[in-house]
């Protein structure tokens, strides 16, 4: 769904607080004090799958995001931010940096933050659920920074601009898979990113090896071996790796699958299609497999799921 805001639409003297309002439902739930009476804003952008992207533009002002904020609107996705144009001073937890344009900031909105804009500014946003990120490169509740000055941020700089472009063509069917190739691409970018201190020699490979089952859910051929080769390890080390966190890579292909079965589901868009479809096109080859699968994972048959999502 695609939604175009801007403050040259309203009367000047409601400018401010229609930006305040729909900026926080934009983002998250925030103060917000304007540097200038005369305040403009604009925001575009839209859903794509499971996450959105945002491109956005304003004055000069100071954002404040407190604890009582982030408890009360339990925003719990991470935020990408891709400066463009104009600087800002961000502060979160004991790290406070310039954000000047070719930067792009991971943020985590769970925890307080404030933020002065410096100069009129403009940002490419991408929101992600906490969950799809941390799958691929371990917790986010760090700031991290890197810059399009490196190859890999550059090109998912590019890939998020030209898909935030096109937002209102890119069939139903697609999203998800387009989605996580951005997620992807942030993935490799702060995981090459060696300043920061999770990414291990461990915690590459199992990124890597993350990676390497999610481009290839949908091959019903798809075999421990077959992923492991892909990331670069042996099966034995990729077994290991996943056994970290209670897994093995048959069980997290399977969790991914079902996950993302789920997920077609609940789908509004993809109402169109049955429950074989959906579950064939993730990768399964029988469906009373996948039915038997699903129901152990969720507690409740697929159909059952589909009707009380689109309830």
């Amino acid at each position: 769904m695609l939604t175009a805001f801007s403050t040259d639409d309203v009367n000047e003297r409601d400018r401010i607080s229609y930006w305040f309002d729909v900026a926080s439902k934009a983002f998250f739930d925030h103060t917000f004090v304007p540097q200038t009476q005369k305040f403009r804003g604009s925001i575009g952008g839209g859903t794509l799958g499971p996450i959105s992207l945002m491109r956005c533009e304003f004055a000069p002002c100071e954002v404040r995001r407190t604890r009582l904020n982030a408890q009360q609107d339990g925003i719990d996705n991470a935020i990408i931010c891709i400066r463009l144009e104009g600087r800002s001073r961000f502060v979160q937890g004991d790290r406070e940096l310039i954000v000047e344009p070719g930067m792009i900031v991971l943020e985590d909105p769970t925890q307080p933050q404030h933020t002065d804009f410096l100069e009129a500014n403009r940002s490419l946003y991408v929101s992600v659920p906490r969950l799809m990120l941390e799958e691929r490169i371990g917790r986010v509740d760090t700031l991290r920074t890197i810059s399009t000055e490196q190859a890999i941020p550059a090109l998912a700089r590019d890939f998020v601009h030209l898909v935030e472009g096109r937002l209102g063509s890119i069939e139903p069917d697609a999203q998800d898979t387009l989605a996580d190739q951005v997620v992807d691409l942030f993935a490799l970018a702060f995981g090459n990113d060696n300043r920061v201190p999770s990414t291990t020699v461990r915690g590459h490979a199992l990124q890597r090896l993350k990676m390497a089952i999610n481009a290839r859910l949908t091959d019903p051929d798809l075999k421990p071996a077959m992923a492991a080769a892909a990331a670069g390890i042996s099966v034995r080390y990729a077994n290991a790796l996943l056994a970290e966190e209670n897994s093995s890579v048959e069980k997290y292909v399977m969790q991914r699958r079902l996950q993302c079965c789920r997920q077609a589901l609940e789908d509004a868009r993809q109402i169109h299609r049955t429950v074989s479809e959906i579950a064939f096109s993730w990768g399964f080859s029988d469906l009373s497999h996948f039915s038997r699968r699903f129901r152990a994972e969720f507690g409740i048959t697929a159909s059952q799921c589909r009707r009380e999502a689109l309830a």
